[in-house]
């Protein structure tokens, strides 16, 4: 089954040069510096880069990574601040609020953006291979793999990294636990999706098949609700899919209750229970719309025309049909007027977030290279903060061109 996700455009950064002339007072010190650069450099183009997979970019973040956190660590082990750490001026738009920029003095502040950054490659790499007109088993394996991969990431940040920001991060920017949080969710959202769909076709009990939707609607309405008090003009268009995804899991989640409750001779309540999923499908349907024409960042799509939302469309309607034709020959039961109270809950297949944490220190950080660093050389006039006017530049994003039965563009 092909699936559509919505994305929000990647991060965007300052060029950072790690020139510390003078500072840097030895050739192992200067290499490092090189090695910095060229390994950032290297990082930002992957994320654009449409043959990069995840093995490429786990070898590059480490890399960079592993560099990085020598302006960060104590090589001793201790938690003692490395005086390394504000050395550099790192600038970062954020995913919502355009190309407005914030700025920290401080390479933790790089550590988290760039992290945040990655964890958005990989919720990006699923969105593209989910959206593959013939998506394979090994295919979904990696789309469920790397959404939860994104979540652990997610997660790690917001535990043990961004609380450690000297300056405190402005309400509505990524860094934010609102935001942070609804990252979380809808990565568990989506995987949970990929795990739907393989039980479907699997033919799984549809009392599994309910509950999952169910808990999966759940997630996006908690996603969404986390979101509730941001700026409509910035999250308005995420709020809009979060809605959307939170109807259309409850349509299914009705959708197989019903086929529960007809295997179990409750033909009366099967047929509400339908009529429940039609409902929630028609407000799915509204909210297709509604986001197709609301302005902000994130997925140029049409979701109403995309093959999963059609698919479910005809199971509504072919399971109701039967439900009603099965009342009229068999059961003559009365159709409650109050719909069932779901109270579905998964014991299988629920999502959680990969443990992520950060490689260890490069082998180039030795005490010596450390030390060769003399930091009374610095200039003046800090040269290393970028002017407050500079622009930071966005991505390039490929625009993924939709699969002929997708109704969907993916970014």
């Amino acid at each position: 089954m092909t699936h559509w996700f919505h994305r929000n455009p990647l991060k965007a950064t300052a060029p950072v040069s790690f020139n510390f002339y003078g500072v840097a007072t030895t050739p192992a010190a200067t290499k490092v510096c090189n090695d910095l650069r060229l390994s950032r450099t290297r990082l930002l183009e992957l994320f654009t880069d449409l043959s990069c997979n995840p093995e490429v970019m786990k070898n590059a973040t480490d890399l960079y990574f592993s560099l990085l956190q020598g302006f960060i660590l104590s090589l001793d082990g201790s938690s003692q601040e490395c005086k390394l750490r504000y050395i550099q001026n790192f600038k970062w738009t954020d995913t919502l609020q355009g190309q407005v920029p914030s700025a920290q003095q401080d390479a933790v502040f790089e550590l988290v953006s760039m992290g945040f950054n990655v964890a958005l490659w990989y919720t990006k790499y699923a969105s593209r291979l989910a959206g593959k007109e013939d998506i394979t088993e090994d295919e979904a394996k990696d789309v469920h793999r790397s959404l939860k991969i994104a979540a652990g990431i997610f997660k790690h940040l917001k535990e043990s990294h961004i609380p450690k920001l000297i300056t405190p991060v402005e309400k509505g920017r990524d860094l934010e636990a609102r935001l942070i949080d609804s990252y979380i969710i809808q990565c568990q959202a989506e995987a949970q999706e990929v795990t739907i769909a393989r039980a479907i076709e699997l033919k799984h009990n549809p009392g599994l098949i309910a509950a999952l939707a169910y808990e999966t609607a759940n997630f996006y309405q908690k996603a969404d609700q986390t979101l509730s008090s941001l700026d409509p003009t910035y999250a308005g268009k995420w709020r809009k899919y979060l809605n959307l995804k939170t109807c259309f899991y409850m349509a299914y989640a009705y959708c197989y209750h019903g086929q529960t409750l007809l295997a179990n001779d409750k033909c009366g309540e099967a047929i509400r229970s339908l009529q429940e999923s039609e409902k929630f499908f028609a407000k799915a349907e509204a909210l297709c719309k509604e986001y197709g024409e609301t302005k902000g960042p994130g997925t140029t799509a049409k979701p109403s025309g995309h093959l999963f939302f059609r698919k479910l469309g005809s199971l509504i309607k072919n399971t109701l049909e039967k439900c009603q034709r099965e009342n009229g020959f068999i059961y003559f039961q009365k159709v409650p007027a109050e719909a069932p109270q779901l109270e579905l809950k998964a014991n299988y297949g629920l999502v959680e977030p990969v443990p992520f944490e950060f490689p260890a220190l490069n082998a180039q950080w030795t005490p010596e290279t450390l030390a060769a660093f003399d930091l009374t050389k610095r200039p003046k006039d800090d040269t290393a903060k970028p002017k407050p006017d500079e622009e930071v530049k966005p991505l390039k994003e490929p625009d993924i061109k939709p699969q002929k039965d997708s109704g969907c563009q993916i970014s």
